[in-house]
């Protein structure tokens, strides 16, 4: 049979699969943090119909004769350029203007506020404070916060309800800057950095300035981000091949500033989505033509008989 119809099949293949990815791409070109992914195709092994042979005092050299065998999918690639800012002036929208990538994690302990349950990386950050007061994701899972001292920092979830030092005032108001510390504001007017006390568990407002119990939000960078693997709900989990991710405040894992009231959407570019689109379309035609070409040839070959 014909090399060629497998070659155009492998082609067809192929294009299918980049027909899917662009589809799933523009599907979410509004979605908050998304990250697109292109795919890159290479040949597959050649068939070698002659080796190639060194010149000599006499005579000169031959290039090899080879037979391609079709192409194959040599990767799928997630791009992790950054996405343009929405402003959206919600307090609790925020965006990563870096390399960092917010934590996220799924459970937590009732008793000590510790989040556990695995971390996952985001760059969508459209968070909001649920009615026990603490600060998820649009999948419920918590926001972690950073606190203590860098030898011993501790991941706690980030809860903005009372003051415990001040009868439990109830926290009326807050912000975020751009180190991603909680400004707050209790009913009785005490305002101060959102801190956890680690010996009673409790949140209070530090009004004494800079301290080790003062909460942030904790990020984390990694070294290859393109080797992470999407979990859904634009989330991310480390692999082997993208490096540790470890949750550190963002001025000391240099990954940027936060940016309240803004979201960072995704990096979908429409224009070169529908060019790609156009691209992979007549590739599967240009394919699809290899074997109806194919085949016109192998008719050929059995109408020898009928002669």
């Amino acid at each position: 049979m014909l090399k060629s119809l497998y070659s155009g099949v492998s082609g067809m293949k192929g294009f299918q699969t980049k027909l899917d990815v662009i589809g799933n791409n523009i599907a979410n070109v509004n979605t908050v943090g998304f990250k697109k992914s292109r795919v890159m195709f290479s040949d597959i092994i050649n068939q070698n119909i002659s080796g190639a042979t060194a010149p000599t005092s006499t005579s000169g050299g031959i290039n090899p004769k080879q037979v391609g065998l079709g192409t194959k999918i040599a990767s799928i690639d997630t791009i992790h350029t950054p996405g343009s800012p929405m402003t959206t002036n919600v307090g609790t929208d925020l965006a990563i203007d870096g390399d960092a990538y917010f934590v996220v994690s799924p459970t937590a302990d009732s008793t000590t506020n510790k989040v556990s349950g695995g971390n996952y990386l985001t760059k969508a950050g459209n968070f909001t404070l649920d009615s026990n007061g603490n600060l998820v994701n649009s999948s419920g899972y918590f926001v972690q916060g950073i606190t203590g001292p860098s030898s011993n920092q501790q991941p706690v979830k980030i809860n903005i309800t009372n003051n415990a030092t001040d009868s439990n005032a109830k926290i009326s108001s807050f912000s975020i800057d751009n180190n991603g510390y909680i400004n707050a504001v209790d009913a009785n007017g005490t305002s101060g950095k959102l801190a956890y006390n680690s010996t009673n568990n409790s949140y209070y407002i530090d009004t004494t300035g800079a301290s080790s119990d003062d909460i942030s939000l904790a990020t984390a960078v990694v070294a290859n981000p393109e080797g992470m693997q999407k979990i859904g709900n634009t989330m991310f989990t480390t692999t082997g091949n993208s490096g540790k991710a470890t949750p550190d405040r963002i001025q000391n894992n240099s990954g940027g500033t936060i940016n309240a009231g803004e979201l960072e959407m995704s990096n979908v570019d429409l224009t070169e989505e529908f060019t790609e689109m156009i691209v992979a379309q007549r590739g599967f035609q240009a394919n699809a033509r290899t074997i109806t070409t194919s085949d016109s040839i192998l008719q050929e070959v059995v109408d020898l008989k009928r002669q």
